[in-house]
């Protein structure tokens, strides 16, 4: 069985985060881990409150996990404060981690930034260059590359600007332009372009992470960077086509759409 870790933070109510990672992982077939680096209190009508965990208590958390069950992936999403993300790099680092997705979750959806300048440096010139793949969207590109992005060609350019500091595989998610929602994939000086349907359900909380864990997961079987950000976006607009109905806000996905259900009667 493959095993796949997620280094991320809590949500309670289960759509995003961490829980939207295991969901994901195991709607893959895989065995999921995880570090938890904040807990925070939300559902899908926002975010209440946020309690980070301690630098050391993640580095030991990822201690327990890559000294017993090595992960064949892992997927990196809210990292808060620049000594989360100092002990995650030591950590990945010193046990060599493969197969790094990094999700930047700089920006909110709205645009408001969500990490401190400082956190910011340590997540682009220290976390970012250990990852295979980084899946940042729209407001997240802008921050990385200093432009503002309001086309196909922008996002080209932005992938462009962001190599110069990263030479891994970068995949830009086009869900906020407003008359696309092609993803862009620039991989060694290659541009490669995933077409977006929009899928007419208001119901998106946990795309981004639930995106990032189906491409670790992905990585995890041994696929190209290009084969497994297309099979991620196959999985993920199933689960969005499946209509699932939580909550009184933006709700969850429907991760285990695929999933037959066992009978033990």
């Amino acid at each position: 069985m493959k095993k796949v870790l997620t280094i991320a933070g809590s949500d309670c109510s289960g759509g995003a985060g961490i829980q939207a990672d295991i969901k994901t992982i195991t709607a893959h077939n895989m065995y999921a881990m995880s570090a938890i680096t904040a807990l925070t209190a939300q559902n899908t009508t926002g975010v209440f409150g946020v309690v980070d965990c301690t630098p050391d208590f993640v580095g030991q958390q990822l201690d327990c996990i890559m000294t017993d069950i090595y992960p064949d992936s892992v997927k990196i999403g809210m990292v808060s404060s620049p000594g989360i993300i100092l002990k995650i790099v030591e950590k990945l680092e010193e046990y060599k981690a493969k197969n790094i997705v990094v999700d930047p979750v700089m920006i909110s959806t709205s645009g408001s930034r969500l990490l401190s300048e400082t956190a910011m440096d340590a997540l682009i010139t220290k976390l970012i260059p250990l990852a295979t793949i980084i899946t940042p969207n729209i407001h997240e590109a802008e921050a990385l590359c200093g432009i503002q992005i309001r086309t196909k060609e922008d996002m080209q350019e932005a992938a462009v600007k962001i190599s110069q500091g990263y030479q891994g595989n970068i995949l830009i998610k086009g869900g906020h332009l407003e008359d696309t929602a092609d993803d862009l994939l620039y991989s060694s000086g290659e541009f490669i372009w995933f077409p977006g349907n929009r899928v007419d359900n208001p119901n998106t909380h946990g795309t981004g992470c639930t995106l990032s864990s189906a491409i670790a997961c992905n990585l995890a079987k041994g696929f190209d960077s290009k084969t497994s950000i297309r099979e991620a976006k196959r999985y993920i607009s199933g689960a969005l086509e499946a209509g699932l109905d939580l909550g009184k806000g933006s709700g969850p996905l429907n991760h285990c759409y695929a999933l037959t259900p066992m009978s033990f009667v």
